[in-house]
């Protein structure tokens, strides 16, 4: 039996059964690590085989004491590198934070801890979550399992490219403008971003603070259900968690959309889609008629202004959350400074990456005095606009399918010297963070070049077991949640 080929669900299964030992699952999953992480790089930071093989060996010995509290045990979950987990390095992929160790878990990663998971390791990002392709690291550009010359998108390609590559049985990763479900489209596996609020952000180290969102990355449906019950609900340490009770969201999942209205809006099938992307979309929402649901053609006409009000509002808020790294508290701190003003300008132009100083830029500008109401006041404005366009949306169906990306996935270095054109990889996926809502992006189809092509799910707010109710019925329609790549 090959355990890596387990989904989550289907390892804890046998693990509670007795069918299978957490030694075995431990090892399983560093051999495949000694195998192909050299040629994936989806980590920053592994955890030590022997320290993991040891507390598996002893949690074997005493199972029965805790089958029922910690109902995913020994799970090896690996983890963004931007959510802290104490006493390991949590470095944002930046040399600013190379050798920074948290002193406490994030919320999630103590909720993943409290139900028995092991974290197999720290995955790579672009540099404090800036970029749609994996590049911007410090610490070298994560491959795409299905063909290592291209992008596993971003900026939690690492966590994405770990998945799909069977490093990992799942993982988390954040979410401020596309950031799981994007490089879930291109490495072929599923990415749930929760409504903002459904997930404590505790932990996660700021980058828009107003869109950020913590989320899993998993290889089907069901098991993004199962992350997303055992990461959610309101946390008093983050004052924008929601109070909220949290669904069984594996209750949610069924076979068919019967009852359900699928919303297609027209602005997101328009110039600039790549032909293969919308053939596999328009062939998966032709699927879901199939299964009873009621398809109709919507409008988000606002949606067109998303790039342009995200580059305002997320930057803006980027200046502001990063201008605590000034080489003082901690950090990296520029050598042989010969002032206090030297120093943080050292630290600063050494420790920060080209396109984190090019965002801190524009950032800063849209923040000026002379420009905040021509800018940045405006963008929240047309946010305002955005959400209102979805409110309304939702008045006449349940969720909003859409591609979750224009194109698959490109080759690496190809956009890197034109960030507008690395900017509209998330043009689907923006306004989804913009307004707030649950959204889900799975796998429809593969490209010429065998490379995954992504579908997302839009739904209400605080109704992830809609979106995961949809997502569900068309995987199990389909067979592209099984395929896997030939690394």
């Amino acid at each position: 039996m090959n355990l890596r080929r387990l989904t989550l669900f289907e390892l804890k299964d046998k693990f509670l059964k007795g069918e299978v030992s957490a030694v075995e699952i431990v090892k399983a999953y560093f051999q495949r690590l000694m195998l192909a992480e050299s040629k994936v790089k989806a980590y920053i930071t592994t955890a030590k085989k022997d320290a993991l093989v040891k507390e598996a060996n002893e949690l074997d010995y005493s199972l029965s004491k805790w089958r029922k509290t910690m109902p995913l045990m020994a799970m090896p979950i690996a983890v963004k590198d931007n959510i802290c987990t104490e006493g390991v390095k949590t470095t944002c992929g930046s040399r600013m934070l190379e050798n920074f160790v948290p002193p406490y878990d994030a919320t999630v990663v103590a909720r993943m801890r409290e139900h028995g998971c092991y974290l197999i390791g720290k995955t790579n990002m672009d540099e404090f979550a800036m970029g749609s392709s994996t590049e911007n690291s410090a610490f070298g550009p994560t491959r795409n399992p299905w063909n290592l010359a291209y992008i596993p998108g971003g900026s939690s390609g690492g966590s994405a490219a770990a998945v799909a590559a069977e490093l990992c049985v799942a993982a988390l990763g954040s979410d401020t403008g596309g950031s799981i479900r994007q490089p879930a489209a291109c490495c072929g596996v599923v990415g749930l971003k929760p409504t903002y609020g459904r997930v404590s952000r505790y932990g996660l180290v700021a980058f828009a603070s107003s869109l950020d969102q913590i989320g899993p990355i998993t290889r089907d449906v069901r098991d993004a259900a199962v992350m997303i019950q055992m990461i959610a609900g309101h946390d008093p340490l983050d004052s924008t968690s929601a109070d909220m009770p949290v669904p069984d969201y594996t209750k949610a999942l069924k076979e068919n959309l019967r009852g359900m209205k699928v919303g297609v809006p027209l602005e997101f099938f328009a110039e600039g889609l790549d032909p293969e992307v919308e053939l596999a979309v328009r062939t998966a929402i032709i699927q879901m008629q199939a299964l009873k649901a009621e398809i109709k053609e919507i409008s988000l006409p606002m949606t067109k202004y998303a790039i342009a009000t995200y580059y305002l509002i997320a930057t803006a808020e980027a200046s502001s959350n990063l201008a605590r790294y000034d080489g003082v508290k901690y950090g990296y701190r520029a050598p042989k400074e010969k002032g206090l003003l030297e120093m943080y300008m050292k630290t600063r132009q050494e420790g920060f990456g080209a396109e984190v100083k090019r965002r801190i830029m524009l950032g800063t500008y849209a923040l000026s005095a002379g420009y905040y109401d021509a800018y940045y006041g405006k963008a929240q404005a047309v946010r305002t606009l955005i959400k209102r366009d979805f409110d309304e949306a939702f008045k006449e169906v349940d969720v909003i399918v859409t591609p979750t990306m224009p194109t698959p996935a490109f080759k690496l270095g190809e956009k890197l010297q034109d960030p507008l054109q690395m900017y509209l990889s998330d043009i689907y996926t923006i306004s989804v963070n913009l307004a707030g809502v649950p959204a889900i992006s799975l796998p429809c189809g593969l490209s010429s070049r065998k490379l995954p092509i992504g579908l997302q799910i839009i739904g209400r707010p605080f109704e992830e077991e809609k979106v995961l109710r949809a997502a569900y019925a068309y995987e199990q329609a389909s067979e592209w949640h099984l395929k896997r790549p030939s690394l």
